[in-house]
């Protein structure tokens, strides 16, 4: 029996190297098939707005008072620990160009009991992301309003209900945030809309965003004072933050900011030649975030003291008016944030949906998930459950604590993602596979990179808050208990 279990555990999922490239086609099930309408350039700003936008727009306030100016090393660890997971993810997503993402790695290589470990992260990272993200477009929405009309929301409808407090979580009955609400809802209504829409109006957000950046760059830079990096790394010991653990705790604060790479990979199934261009897509994905995150975190030390990010809401808005003495870049900067970032959580929603979407055609979640309307090829009562439930945390949750849960949810991923590689291509050579010839993979074979990947996860994560890993673990646990209740009786493979 206990054999028989292990094996239930352990069966891994075929993958399928025949996969139609270029053709719209009919699922496992016989319902119609999400639509292959992604190419390299949509794909890659798929990944690009995922991530620019969380990181710099809202991070800052909660990483800064962690790490001080040396705020950008945590910026270069994070950055280094994503390059060495989307080594793997982009052999993988080669091997495996499903709508899984590291669910379907898992799957293939782990084994079922692990994907569904896999999916339950997936779902917290991308979920709380969504929330937490369209919390900070409320800051900025707040921020314009005031610089443009002089009218702020009240209080009563920007405040969420459970606040993360000096003593742990604080209860505020009568109070929520009412415009990520709001935002959820614009998102869900055009993700129900079509893909190909929806990834339109992302490139359009997705070069605004830039432009905003880049702006933003070159007004803060006319007030660089070098003296802003001076104590390079935080002094104050108080939480056991002073130089390089200050430096790590951020790291893991502004980790959440590279999630987008991952749902590059959750669009294998609506990608043409899926095999080449979601590689592709995410090393390109990678090189512009890092590039944009540096530039902006150097700057915005540059601009303002270290002391002055501690809770400060719309903080690029906020250096720009300081610097100017001007409300009209803050206001410039609010607007662009306002229009861009809503990209950000435009494809969050999005890659939660084909997550589970992914998860239902294996027969671990339900059939309501995998449905997708004959029309506009996509999952509708997927997105709107996702949806909902995205809604309801951002209007009751504090964003502070959702940024680690995010980065815990992913950091566990990226460990499993990096763990598949050498199990993968192993099993491929048992198996004499030729269909990888030809194809990304890791450099300095099979253990170098996916060992460093595994290493740098762990480095980040060791220093995120007791209360994240206490709710990360309530999580696991009823992850566990959903699969054995649930996903193991009902899996396609049974």
């Amino acid at each position: 029996m206990a054999q028989t279990l292990f094996q239930q555990l352990t069966r891994t999922k075929q993958v399928n190297h025949s996969i139609n490239e270029t053709t719209d086609a009919i699922n496992e099930q016989g319902h119609p098939a999400l639509h292959r309408s992604l190419g390299l350039f949509a794909l890659t700003l798929i990944g690009v707005g995922a991530t620019i936008g969380t990181g710099i727009f809202f991070t800052m306030a909660v990483a800064v008072p962690k790490a001080g100016p040396s705020v950008i090393l945590s910026f270069l660890i994070a950055a280094l620990t994503a390059g060495l997971t989307a080594l793997c993810y982009a052999e993988l997503s080669f091997r495996i160009p499903s709508s899984g993402s590291a669910y379907s790695f898992a799957y293939a290589s782990l084994g079922e009991f692990a994907a569904f470990v896999v999916a339950a992260c997936l779902l917290l990272e991308y979920g709380l992301a969504g929330s937490a993200v369209a919390i900070g477009w409320s800051d900025y929405l707040d921020n314009f309003l005031q610089n443009s009309i002089g009218w702020q929301i009240p209080e009563l409808l920007h405040t969420p209900m459970l606040v993360l407090g000096t003593n742990g979580v604080e209860f505020h009955p009568g109070q929520f945030n009412l415009p990520p609400v709001l935002l959820v809802i614009l998102c869900t209504v055009m993700l129900c809309r079509g893909t190909k829409e929806s990834v339109t109006m992302n490139a359009v957000m997705v070069s605004i965003k830039l432009a905003i950046l880049l702006f933003f760059v070159i007004i803060a830079f006319s007030g660089f004072d070098s003296h802003n990096f001076f104590p390079f790394f935080n002094t104050d010991n108080s939480h056991g933050l002073a130089g390089m653990a200050g430096v790590t705790a951020a790291s893991g604060t502004v980790f959440f900011s590279f999630i987008g790479l991952d749902t590059i990979a959750t669009a294998g199934a609506e990608t043409k030649n899926p095999k080449r261009n979601v590689p592709i897509g995410i090393m390109l994905a990678l090189a512009i975030v890092t590039l944009f995150y540096l530039l902006v975190a150097i700057a915005a030390v540059g601009a303002q003291p270290a002391s002055k990010f501690t809770g400060q809401e719309a903080g690029l808005a906020v250096i720009l008016q300081d610097v100017t003495g001007q409300a009209w870049p803050a206001l410039l900067l609010s607007a662009g944030a306002v229009i861009s970032v809503f990209s950000v959580t435009l494809v969050s929603i999005y890659g939660q949906t084909r997550i589970i979407y992914a998860v239902s055609l294996d027969g671990l979640a339900p059939a309501i998930f995998k449905r997708v309307n004959p029309t506009t090829k996509v999952p509708v009562s997927n997105t709107l459950i996702v949806s909902t439930v995205i809604a309801i945390i951002a209007g009751l949750v504090d964003s502070n604590f959702l940024w680690d849960m995010v980065s815990m949810g992913t950091l566990t991923a990226f460990i499993l993602v990096a763990i598949a590689v050498p199990i993968m291509r192993h099993k491929n050579e048992l198996r004499g596979d030729q269909s990888e010839m030809g194809g990304f993979r890791v450099p300095f074979g099979p253990y170098v990179v996916p060992v460093l990947s595994i290493f740098s996860c762990i480095y980040i994560m060791k220093d995120l808050s007791t209360l994240t890993f206490q709710v990360f673990s309530i999580w696991m646990i009823a992850a566990v208990v959903l699969y054995f209740t649930y996903g193991i009786r009902y899996s396609a493979l049974k």
